[in-house]
């Protein structure tokens, strides 16, 4: 069996090799980073507190906050409150900052992708 021919070549990769040594590509990483890596230590920091303080506290976490409700029950359930809030932060950071940027870059590299082809298919043609 015989492959068939490709309708056509794939993109460039200097295309997006340019696209990412650009200042562009470099500031969207920056807006990335600087949030993702700060809320990724935080709470991992929080997460071990917790971890922590579950096993060497036990007289604080069994500390009655409510009713029959201790400390560990309380500290457990932000938790999944700190997920969720880091999740809708982030969410609003990347609707904010990053989806902009991204926008933009796309647009560009297929510009970029689209006169690439465009030339190819001229040069194929003469």
């Amino acid at each position: 069996m015989s492959r068939p021919a490709p309708t056509a070549s794939p993109p460039p990769s200097a295309t997006y090799t340019d696209i990412q040594a650009g200042e562009d590509f470099a500031r969207l990483r920056h807006a990335h980073r600087s949030f993702a890596f700060p809320m990724t230590l935080g709470f991992c920091a929080w997460y071990l507190l917790y971890v922590l303080l579950s096993n060497y506290a036990g007289d604080f976490m069994s500390t009655q906050v409510v009713g029959h409700i201790n400390m560990a029950f309380v500290l457990g359930v932000l938790q999944f409150a700190t997920t969720f809030a880091i999740a809708w932060w982030y969410a609003r950071h990347a609707g904010a900052k990053l989806d902009p940027q991204a926008e933009r870059i796309r647009a560009e590299a297929e510009r970029r992708l689209a006169a690439a082809l465009a030339d190819e298919h001229t040069g194929e043609a003469r």
